[in-house]
């Protein structure tokens, strides 16, 4: 998430490769952005090698040894397909049973006729907020995909319309209420109270999703007035079926994931326990991957089934589902190597240096800190995790509550104007059909009134509790 994602520490964790002072490496940074950019937009330049050339030129500038440079670069695009990819193939697959078995015409029906006009970008920010609770942001998005386009085309909406509340919801959930990584990461830095954080973080992002979703969205559509894109859009079934799944059982495939994985984090918590036999069970049952994989397989029984598919039409429909995001796992993948060659061409180390001078409050600083990294390696996880190591001695002398409002100031920091160096970026632009610009205008904004609004409402419980 991008806004970020799924993003493993470890892959954070590759050595850093020598590169040049501040002064270069913050031209070196710059210049490799706006080559990405010129060569897709005016260029028209497909956006995989447009990525893989600005990684090229960031290092060149930056004085690194190309040979680092390309291993960085491969080694970014490795970690993010290993980990977003096979939840994005999990998602098509899961989308394509949906689409062809006639689930998803039944949740949209259903959608259309409970929650109308107005009322519908309420209704998805509210669903993306639930779904999105125990999930990781891409996870979200491959679950919501289907459904977000089809209630933009059948309902006559305006794809941002739809689209940014169902984006806001995940992206909040995912940065500023545990039990997501990025704050369960920070609440550990800072020794900070998970369940005070939890309350507070709630208490955030409930106006945050409502000015960053339903009423962003109004503005958005005007500035990108365009319908949900034919290649992602889950077609109806080409033959007339005789029969459809129910919309219990639809849901009942959807929400799978989530209940999996949100049972995950409650055991997380309540046992916290790593060695506990329960704990290790649900680690694995609520891992991303196992419950993509789980909702895949039984939606083959509750989805395939009931639609009358044969064994041959299951496995037609899978491998339907697969073809189209080829080209959205290269580019997404490129988007990660990107990110890692400037996380160890240096940037986020030189972002701590400087900031190590900032002489402000600390909530304020803790802020600043990370979307700076945000900004300069588009990695949630790294601005989330960088920041909270800086500023965790501050906590120390902070009341439980002041030491909780930490932790959401940084996670609010960490979402910031998500942009080109972001694989969640691209798996916006891709999924939603956008050019580059149109998803700097919606997306990017989106999380930076994200950012702002939640680290201005932190700021201002801080002067009251």
């Amino acid at each position: 998430m991008t806004g970020l994602s799924v993003e493993m520490l470890a892959a954070d964790a590759v050595a850093p490769i020598t590169s040049a002072g501040h002064a270069r490496l913050g031209i070196a940074v710059l210049v490799g952005i706006a080559v990405i950019v010129l060569l897709i937009t005016k260029f028209k330049l497909h956006a995989f090698l447009a990525l893989t050339i600005g990684s090229l030129t960031l290092g060149a500038l930056a004085g690194a040894p190309l040979d680092k440079v390309i291993t960085s670069f491969t080694t970014g695009l490795g970690t993010t397909v290993a980990g977003v990819g096979v939840l994005i193939a999990l998602g098509a697959i899961l989308g394509r049973l949906l689409a062809d078995s006639g689930g998803a015409d039944q949740i949209v029906d259903t959608i259309l006729a409970k929650a109308g006009g107005r009322a519908m970008p309420w209704a998805m920010v509210l669903i993306a907020s639930v779904v999105g609770l125990p999930l990781f942001f891409e996870v979200g998005i491959v679950l919501l995909i289907p459904v977000v386009l089809m209630v933009a085309r059948r309902g006559n909406y305006s794809l941002m319309r739809i689209g940014i509340p169902a984006l806001a919801g995940l992206s909040v959930m995912h940065g500023l209420v545990p039990p997501h990584p990025g704050p369960l990461v920070a609440i550990d830095a800072v020794h900070a109270n998970l369940g005070v954080t939890l309350a507070l973080g709630v208490l955030v992002a409930v106006p945050t999703v409502i000015i960053a979703g339903p009423l962003f969205s109004k503005v958005a559509a005007r500035w990108v007035d365009v319908q949900a894109p034919d290649r992602m859009l889950p077609q109806r079934p080409s033959e007339e079926l005789e029969h459809r799944p129910g919309f219990g059982a639809t849901l009942a495939t959807i929400l799978l994931p989530v209940v999996l994985m949100l049972a995950k984090a409650l055991v997380d918590i309540v046992v916290d326990d790593p060695a506990h036999t329960v704990q290790r069970v649900f680690d694995v049952i609520g891992s991303p991957l196992i419950a993509l994989l789980a909702a895949v397989i039984v939606g083959m029984f509750t989805l395939g089934r009931p639609a009358g598919f044969s064994r041959e039409r299951i496995s037609q429909t899978v491998e339907k589902g697969l073809l189209p995001i080829a080209g959205i796992l290269l580019i997404v993948g490129a988007g990660g190597g990107f990110k890692q060659t400037l996380i160890d061409c240096g940037v986020g180390r030189m972002i701590l240096e400087i900031s190590r001078d900032w002489s402000i409050p600390a909530l304020l600083l803790a802020w600043l800190i990370a979307v700076a990294i945000r900004l300069a390696t588009g990695s949630a996880t790294v601005a989330t995790v960088s920041a909270a190591g800086l500023v965790a001695p501050l906590a120390a002398d902070m009341s439980t509550t002041h030491t909780a409002l930490l932790v959401l100031a940084i996670g609010a920091g960490s979402l910031f104007f998500s942009h080109v160096n972001d694989a969640g970026f691209w798996l916006v632009k891709e999924y939603f059909g956008l050019t580059v610009g149109q998803t700097l205008k919606t997306w990017s904004v989106m999380e930076t009134i994200i950012s702002v609004v939640g680290g201005g409402l932190v700021l201002l419980l801080s002067l009251v509790i």
